[in-house]
């Protein structure tokens, strides 16, 4: 294949790698190993593609283990080989993405061929892509150029692929290494899994997840995303051929390698979130999609591990994403008003990631609490800090939310520690003689507030708070966060064999990972029997469950409504 305009070399560059290959990029070949079920058919068809890699070390047999697995249920597998894009080569994703739809058409013709293996076994209408690091990113650009007329950046190179591609898994992904248009890659409509392992070595942020924020549903439909976070997992270990060598010949030098999950332990959690992925999306499989609501319902199926997971569907409605302004009282869907009580920070801005001057490229919104006074006081208990989400009527009717709606909150922790809340000023008994050490009217100064009380140096309590939810009836009721999963302090990783590196290398040693809980309205029911959720007017955040805190909060949403 002709991949000149997407794969760029310079001469000195192109001359080498013909020399080693015996082909440039006006002649790239399209191979692929193939696992297939036995019988008829037809069957659901993945392709899987490696990332960067030594050329010299064929990346695509790495995958036999998804290979054999796929095929025992029923999926034909095809793993691209995509070799001679590895090494040197910089700028390539789209020419990776692009080789990839060129492989469908392949498989379009041997499926039509008589007397070809694949005669009538494959079926067109049920396609997934999958793709690892550099790959990751690749299913990404190729689920957009599946459906664009042409290049991006080249208007003259005319697309006309449209295959009926329903799913994209991305394993440990990078993002934004190709922008067409000078764009991050728009993706919309597809169902997407992304994973990524806090050991990564190569990849060290989980870089997925900006194009897991990107992701829009324009339609309903039995769509949905998920990103699934895996403690002591790395980069390598996804592929049998690249293993604990995230950094190469030098990676047992460098990283600490006995930090990590077990391989075989690691490939058992992909199988089994991978196959239930593709059992979801290419077969229908609904009863799949409790994995990717709540991973503890696969039990266990997965290795014993910490995992942080979201999730969100094409049915989910918006309430606040905060995105869309920098008024922080008004919510997404236009009838939602955010208001906040007692709370030490309450604003919004983008998420860092664990990179350097990186960032997930979402907006959250920062929300502190201490529910301990300023003044001498300390036994009396304060009312709790809370944040409230009022819903207008508009709002009811266009969600009709229902008792078999599920509410959605995208959390995370932090290692923010506000200072004391604000004393009550009472100026007639200030004893003017005494040095003013809270500044202004009894408000705390910056040196005050920077060790609260009842706070240690590491707080290693879990920041959860009570979800209450009130009718119009004035019905409340109320569950802790973490009846609805598990509330984490911030997970440190530990990349790098030498002491200090870490600290060095990153600004953070916890990624800012959320985690989305789905709390049911039949859940509040069972609560408190008299309240309805048809007429739900109020959501209330109530931190009344840890005396000093803050988290991120994001997207706040309702699915299976009406």
């Amino acid at each position: 294949m002709n991949a000149a305009p997407y794969a760029r070399t310079e001469p000195a560059l192109a001359r080498s790698r013909k020399k080693y290959w015996g082909y440039d990029n006006t002649a790239f070949p399209l191979n692929a190993r193939v696992w297939y079920p036995e019988g008829a058919g037809p069957f659901p068809l993945v392709l899987v593609v490696h990332g960067n890699h030594s050329m010299e070390e064929y990346s695509d047999p790495g995958y036999q283990w998804l290979g054999e697995l796929l095929a025992s249920r029923g999926f034909i597998l095809a793993s691209i080989d995509e070799n001679f894009l590895n090494g040197a080569l910089r700028g390539e994703n789209d020419a990776r993405g692009w080789m990839l739809l060129k492989h469908l058409e392949v498989f379009r013709a041997l499926n039509d061929s008589t007397g070809k293996p694949l005669h009538a076994k494959v079926d067109l209408s049920r396609i997934a892509l999958m793709g690892h690091s550099r790959g990751g990113e690749a299913v990404a650009i190729a689920g957009a150029f599946n459906r664009l007329p042409a290049y991006p950046d080249d208007a003259t190179q005319r697309f006309d692929f449209n295959f009926a591609i329903r799913a994209l898994v991305a394993i440990a992904p990078v993002d934004g290494q190709y922008t067409p248009a000078d764009r991050p890659t728009p993706v919309s409509d597809y169902s997407y899994l992304v994973i990524h392992g806090s050991h990564d070595g190569d990849v060290s942020s989980f870089s997925g997840l900006t194009q897991y924020n990107r992701l829009r549903y324009t339609r309903p439909g039995p769509d949905f995303k998920s990103a699934i976070w895996m403690h002591r997992a790395n980069h390598g270990q996804w592929n049998t051929v690249w293993n604990d060598k995230d950094n190469g010949r030098t990676s047992a030098r460098r990283l600490q390698l006995g930090a990590l999950i077990d391989g075989e332990e690691q490939r058992r959690f992909g199988r089994v979130v991978i196959g239930g992925f593709l059992e979801a999306t290419l077969n229908g499989r609904d009863e799949y999609r409790a994995l990717f609501r709540d991973h503890r319902s696969a039990g266990d199926w997965l290795p014993p591990s910490m995992y942080l997971t979201r999730y969100a569907d094409a049915g989910t409605q918006w309430l606040a994403t905060f995105e869309e302004d920098v008024d922080v009282s008004t919510g997404t869907m236009p009838g939602v008003r955010i208001s906040g009580d007692s709370l030490s920070t309450w604003k919004e801005g983008d998420v860092p990631a664990r990179s350097r001057s990186a960032t997930f490229r979402s907006n959250a919104v920062t929300l502190g609490w201490n529910n301990m006074p300023a003044g001498t006081d300390t036994a009396t208990p304060r009312w709790p800090a809370r944040l409230t989400v009022t819903l207008s009527d508009s709002v009811r009717r266009a969600v009709g939310i229902g008792r078999s709606s599920t509410l959605l909150l995208t959390v995370g922790s932090t290692d923010q520690k506000p200072g004391p809340r604000r004393a009550a000023r009472d100026s007639a008994r200030r004893d003017s003689t005494q040095r003013d050490t809270t500044g202004r009217g009894g408000a705390p100064t910056r040196s005050a507030a920077r060790r609260p009380a009842g706070t240690s140096a590491r707080d290693t309590v879990p920041p959860d708070f009570t979800i209450e939810v009130e009718d119009d009836g004035g019905h409340v009721a109320r569950l802790p966060l973490s009846a609805f999963g598990a509330v984490r302090t911030p997970i440190e990783s530990y990349i790098y064999r030498r002491r200090g590196r870490d600290k060095a290398q990153f600004p953070t040693l916890a990624e800012p990972v959320m985690q989305t809980y789905l709390a049911p309205m039949s859940a509040f029911v069972g609560r408190t029997a008299a309240f309805d959720p048809a007429a739900v007017r109020t959501i209330r955040l109530v931190f009344d469950r840890k005396r000093v805190g803050a988290i991120l909060l994001d997207d706040i949403g309702v699915t299976g409504a009406r």
